[in-house]
């Protein structure tokens, strides 16, 4: 794949985006008032600090000076006309990156803690985020539990996802390569490694991996090791650790296979399949005694092979 190559700037990632330039722009703007204002401030407090200093010819050390009416017009009519060219500005940046062109395609974003899912017009869920180069790009943003924030530093978008309600975001990216996801929004104890990436593919490499399945178990890769990777990749690692003994949220995944317990409910099971599948897709059926029921359902997010690899992997711990 064709890696991102636009320089940043100092204060800037890379513009991988249409809509990053104009954003630049306006930011960049701003700091160069900020510079020159500072440059003027700190060069005139220095001036009057030397001007008007005490001496013993000078012991009480005022201007004799009221007012200028001039001055004083000048200080008052700059900073509005330039406050008004940034809003101006800003509303037009804001209105780009907030409605979307109509060609734009559709995609869903749901977060949850601690992960993000995406889904796309056929049915496919993927929990990186797939998209053409090229073509403009909708996202349709919704949370399942508290409030997130969707953010890509190298396209130049952010937005919250609110419980409750829908809120969008577009971008259409200009070349292939991989540009980090953030959640920008304090969501819990593993917020910080609430990360993924969008990756960009060319129009033909685009459709012909929607084809072929988004996040289908790479060729000749074990099972097992796939399913490792799926652990990451999904969050699981947020809440379940891999060594014996080693509890978070939720229970150690070491030995997890074929082992024996008891629910919060009094009902005693066996962590085969059918138990880890239900586990995954429908979390509330049976919580582990001992622990609160704070898991999300994984349903429509997690395919068959993607659960058979997270299945031999869990097999493989002990």
């Amino acid at each position: 794949m064709e890696s991102t190559t636009q320089t940043g700037s100092f204060w800037m990632p890379p513009q991988a985006s249409t809509t990053a330039a104009e954003v630049d722009s306006l930011f960049d703007f701003i700091m160069d008032l900020n510079y020159i204002f500072f440059a003027i401030i700190f060069a005139m407090t220095v001036y009057f600090v030397v001007k008007y200093q005490k001496t013993d010819e000078n012991p009480i050390a005022t201007s004799d000076l009221s007012h200028n009416t001039v001055w004083e017009g000048l200080w008052t009519f700059i900073p509005l006309v330039l406050c008004l060219i940034v809003f101006v500005w800003g509303f037009r940046v804001f209105l780009n990156n907030t409605v979307a062109p109509d060609n734009a395609m559709e995609i869903n974003v749901t977060a949850q803690k601690w992960s993000w899912s995406f889904k796309y017009d056929d049915g496919q869920t993927t929990s990186d985020l797939y998209a053409p180069a090229g073509q403009p790009v909708k996202l349709i943003l919704k949370s399942k539990d508290v409030l997130h924030s969707f953010y890509v530093p190298d396209f130049r978008i952010k937005s919250d996802v609110v419980p409750g309600r829908y809120t969008t975001v577009w971008f259409e990216a200009m070349k292939p390569g991989d540009h980090r996801i953030f959640c920008t929004e304090y969501c819990g104890r593993q917020h910080s490694g609430m990360y993924r990436t969008v990756h960009v593919l060319s129009a033909e490499d685009f459709a012909k991996k929607k084809s072929d399945g988004f996040e289908g178990r790479p060729e000749g890769q074990d099972p097992a090791v796939w399913g490792k990777q799926l652990y990451s990749k999904y969050g699981c690692n947020a809440c379940h650790g891999l060594e014996e003994g080693e509890v978070k949220v939720g229970p150690s995944f070491y030995g997890i296979y074929g082992r024996k317990g008891e629910t919060a409910d009094g009902q005693s099971y066996v962590a085969n399949e059918e138990y880890i599948r239900e586990s995954i897709m429908e979390p509330m059926a049976k919580i582990v005694k001992g622990y609160a029921p704070a898991m999300p359902s994984f349903k429509d997010q997690i395919g068959g092979d993607q659960m058979d690899a997270i299945i031999a992997f869990m097999k493989t711990l002990k």
